[in-house]
Order: structure tokens, then sequence, then C-alpha cells
């Protein structure tokens, strides 16, 4: 795994790139779709970017706290869980949004899911004891 600084910049690029083509991204995110998440640090209260491969599901969106299998959480689920009011951004639109943990059987269908239609979810699963959350995202109100 990338370490901490290389992993930034490399989050840097993909932000200013999605930015600078509403929401089109080349390289690892090419054809997939990818929003952007703002946390507020847990710590901090600074304000953090993450892109994110999400799923949609009817009204909401849902994003999956992976770390490419790691055996922690990412941080950005840290800071949801803390300060679960987020903003997303998607192709050129952006909302404020509250973040919710999905568990149980309903968690296990939607990770399923993503992991058909993208099926490195299902090595980050195999590459972790923990299991993986799954996030929902509600929309509240235009930015």
């Amino acid at each position: 795994m990338a370490n901490l600084d290389e992993r930034n910049e490399r989050n840097r690029q993909v932000i200013e790139e999605f930015r600078s083509n509403g929401g089109l991204v080349g390289g690892n995110f090419s054809g997939r779709p990818l929003l952007l998440l703002r946390t507020k640090g847990a710590r901090t209260g600074r304000t953090r970017v993450t892109p994110l491969m999400y799923l949609e599901d009817g009204e909401r969106l849902l994003i999956f706290a992976s770390k490419g299998g790691g055996p922690t959480s990412p941080d950005w689920f840290h800071n949801l869980t803390t300060h679960p009011d987020v903003v997303i951004e998607v192709g050129n639109e952006i909302f404020e949004a509250t973040a919710y943990q999905i568990t149980g059987e309903e968690r296990d269908v939607l990770y399923a899911k993503q992991a058909e239609l993208y099926p490195m979810f299902s090595d980050y699963a195999l590459r972790t004891t923990r299991v993986i959350p799954v996030i929902g995202i509600e929309r509240i109100s235009k930015v």
C-alpha cells in the first residue's frame, strides 16, 4: 500500500481532475462512478475531501469503507461516524447529505451487489478480517 504522502498526492490529483472535468477522471477510476466526499475531521475539525466509488440505490448513494482490504477502516469513515453531515460532489452537482452505516443483511446484500459489479471489492473483503462498512448517503439540500 502506498505511503500517506503518495496517497494524499494521488487523491489531490484525482480531485483536481474530477473538478476540472465535471466528475470524469481517468486512471484507476476511468469509467467508474466516482464522487467526492467532504467530511469534517473527527479530531481536527478540518474539512477533508476523499474521492470514492459509489453505487446508486434508489434516491441514496452507497459508499464502501474498504481501504483496499486494509486491517482498519479509512479515516473518512471515522470522520463521518463523528460528524455524519457531509457534502457530496457528483458530476457538477454539490449537495449536503447525511451519512449512516448500513448493517446486517441489508449491508451484506448491498456489498455483494457492489462486488458483483466491481470484483475488486470481493478481493478487499478477502484481504481483511473486519466487516467492511457500507454507508448510505441521503441528500439534504443543494449547496
